[in-house]
């Protein structure tokens, strides 16, 4: 159980919180996070690993009350300020029967029923674009007349918004529903604040990792590299965002980590050479990264359950490999002192399943005004969890939150991953 030291800034509560990116941009935009809800125990480690103030709870919303959560995070007594989460749905209405009691949307349920039990000041539902298209409006339909027969007011139209639009350099569309309880003003969507990166502005600095050996085994190396371009040297922590009002953390900027290679055979990289900037390259169809131009939508993949597949990573856009996770860390706005899972396999789940921070940070904005606080920058540096937090398998993990390990489906370990490139060696 973790105490924040009195809490001068709003707090906040991240259900589904995943490796964190909602959970950063919320803490970026002056919150608090004092407790993150996730069921899968590797996420909950990588959490705990980058978030130390914040109590990470493995398990599922389905098992979890308000009670529940309120004592473990210590906030007995709090009127919390905000809770926000991406539940995932799969569901779709039928013929006289609602899409909320679909058993797939369950979680989506849950989502509200916490909010219902939290009673935040705020909350904040995160998900596809493509919910707000066809039958699925109905589902989004149904959600607003929950949300209000709970005592919240919807702030309408919901938006998709682009994380492109906020400093990300990454086309990456995302449907926000904000709403506010009955006795709270409502805030604004933010709109477009920022002009758009590059991706030679993200990742034109990072050092090569096919440069260095040590990347074959670990992720992480001790290198020296200049960074020129202002985005990269927020991410590096060597230019000030006045915009950031999250933690210092305490690493070294001269580390570079979650950079473990990929492994190709020459074919493969005269190829990666010679596709065009922009467009697929014909024969694994990965798609080439512009650098003048954004990265495309970065991807999970599919999970243990349905296979295990890793999607497609971008080919690097002047080096004949794909990225590194720190590279699409980079891409989706992580700082470099934002760590995660040492295999590339969880390292870019982690990312493609989260919510650019940068963008986060921008919703998370609209709601501290709403709240009429002026953020402010804490004085106190943290130090990060242990890094063997980043290396556990699902046994370990499972251990560590004394959850049962196949709380999620197990991966099937491929050598190949024949649905992709044959080439490449997924770790």
């Amino acid at each position: 159980m973790k105490h924040l030291q009195r809490r001068s800034r709003p707090v906040g509560v991240d259900l589904f919180a995943g490796a964190g990116g909602l959970s950063l941009g919320f803490e970026q935009a002056g919150f608090d996070v004092a407790a993150a809800v996730e069921i899968d125990p590797i996420h909950c480690a990588t959490h705990e690993f980058n978030f130390p103030r914040s109590t990470a709870i493995c398990a599922s919303v389905t098992d979890l009350t308000a009670e529940a959560i309120r004592g473990r995070a210590s906030l007995q007594g709090v009127d919390i300020d905000v809770v926000f989460g991406g539940a995932p749905c799969q569901g779709f209405s039928m013929m006289g029967k609602r899409a909320l009691d679909d058993p797939r949307n369950q979680l989506v349920g849950h989502y509200v029923r916490l909010v219902r039990e939290l009673r935040p000041k705020y909350c904040v539902f995160e998900n596809v674009k493509g919910l707000t298209l066809g039958k699925h409006v109905k589902f989004l339909e149904e959600l607003i007349e929950t949300l209000a027969k709970s005592g919240y007011r919807v702030l309408l139209p919901y938006r998709v918004l682009n994380a492109a639009d906020f400093g990300v350099p990454q086309d990456r569309r995302r449907l926000f529903l904000i709403a506010a309880r009955g006795d709270m003003s409502l805030p604004v969507y933010p709109e477009q604040a920022r002009k758009r990166v590059t991706v030679r502005e993200a990742i034109g600095d990072l050092p090569d990792a096919d440069d260095f050996d040590a990347l074959l085994d670990s992720d992480a190396v001790a290198t020296r590299w200049t960074t020129r371009s202002t985005y990269g040297k927020r991410l590096r922590g060597s230019a000030v965002d006045a915009t950031d009002f999250s933690y210092s953390r305490n690493f070294d900027k001269n580390f570079l980590t979650s950079s473990l290679r990929t492994m190709h055979n020459p074919v493969s990289r005269q190829r990666f050479l010679a596709a065009e900037a922009g467009e697929a390259e014909p024969i694994s169809r990965f798609h080439k990264l512009d650098p003048a131009g954004l990265c495309n939508t970065l991807r999970a993949g599919t999970d243990s359950a349905r296979g295990a597949f890793t999607s497609p990573r971008p080919i690097h856009p002047t080096l004949p490999r794909v990225i590194t996770v720190r590279e699409a860390a980079r891409l989706h706005s992580y700082p470099d002192w934002f760590r995660f899972h040492m295999t590339k396999w969880h390292g870019f789940r982690q990312i493609g399943n989260s919510v650019p921070p940068l963008l986060a940070r921008a919703v998370a904005g609209e709601i501290m005004k709403a709240l009429g606080v002026v953020p402010t920058r804490p004085t106190l540096i943290l130090t990060r969890g242990h890094p063997e937090l980043l290396t556990y398998d699902m046994g370990a993990a499972a251990r560590r939150f004394h959850v049962p390990r196949n709380v999620i489906a197990q991966r099937t370990r491929k050598t190949v991953d024949e649905s992709f490139e044959p080439e490449l060696a997924y770790a």
